[in-house]
């Protein structure tokens, strides 16, 4: 039996939810995070946002194999990338439904760590992905915590450009169980990935879709 600590299992309401809406309150998580702006399929600037997640990420995970792990370390699976997504011409008003020029996203993408990923923890990671790739760029990366609190949540499966259904169904839930939606520049669409683009056929994509939400009446 595998003592690998895998957060999809641990956190299943964060990560495998129904493919019915259902509403969750998201407890407080520290993440690597990197904002950008533009087409994710074709812009620069995501393509250096995924290098460094990934290269940050594996290279704390794998510090174990030079004996620098950091304390409090565990063996664990790297949590799935997400991505908090808007418009930029629109605003924090952006619910996925209307996708106008994916060249004016302003997104955030980033990759849950663990709880002994300090500050101190992810400099020393920045200086070691630095070593092995020096072209990074590395200035919009941070290391954040924040809670992202009442939120409506669907499993998605299919292509990413086809979410608005399942987005209108997580909406008449929620209006149905007295709750609106809160998008602010703090609280926007929310996507985490479970499956790999490359290696899976589009129709087979899994997505979390998350929206934030207020309550508006008893439930």
């Amino acid at each position: 039996m595998s003592d690998t600590f895998d957060f999809r299992k641990e956190y299943r309401d964060l990560y495998l939810p129904p493919k019915k809406p259902v509403v969750i309150d998201v407890p407080e998580i520290t993440c690597i995070a990197v904002n950008g702006t533009g087409d994710p399929n074709t812009c620069a600037a995501y393509k250096n946002a995924m290098e460094v997640l990934y290269g940050l990420s594996y290279s704390i995970k794998m510090s174990k194999m030079s004996g620098t792990q950091p304390a409090g370390y565990f063996d664990y699976v790297v949590p799935p990338l997400e991505g908090f997504w808007m418009l930029g011409a629109r605003g924090f008003d952006y619910d996925g439904l209307r996708i106008i020029d994916k060249n004016k996203f302003v997104w955030t993408s980033f990759i849950r760590q663990p709880e002994f990923v300090t500050q101190e923890v992810f400099e020393r990671a920045k200086e070691a992905l630095l070593k092995k790739k020096s072209g990074v760029d590395l200035s919009s990366t941070a290391l954040v915590t924040f809670a992202e609190g009442l939120c409506v949540q669907i499993m998605h499966t299919g292509t990413y450009d086809s979410e608005a259904d399942d987005i209108r169904r997580m909406h008449s839930f929620a209006e149905e169980n007295g709750y609106a939606p809160d998008f602010t520049n703090g609280r926007r669409h929310h996507e985490i990935y479970l499956g790999d683009p490359r290696k899976t056929a589009p129709e087979k994509l899994r997505t979390v879709i998350r929206h934030p939400v207020k309550k508006t009446a008893a439930v």
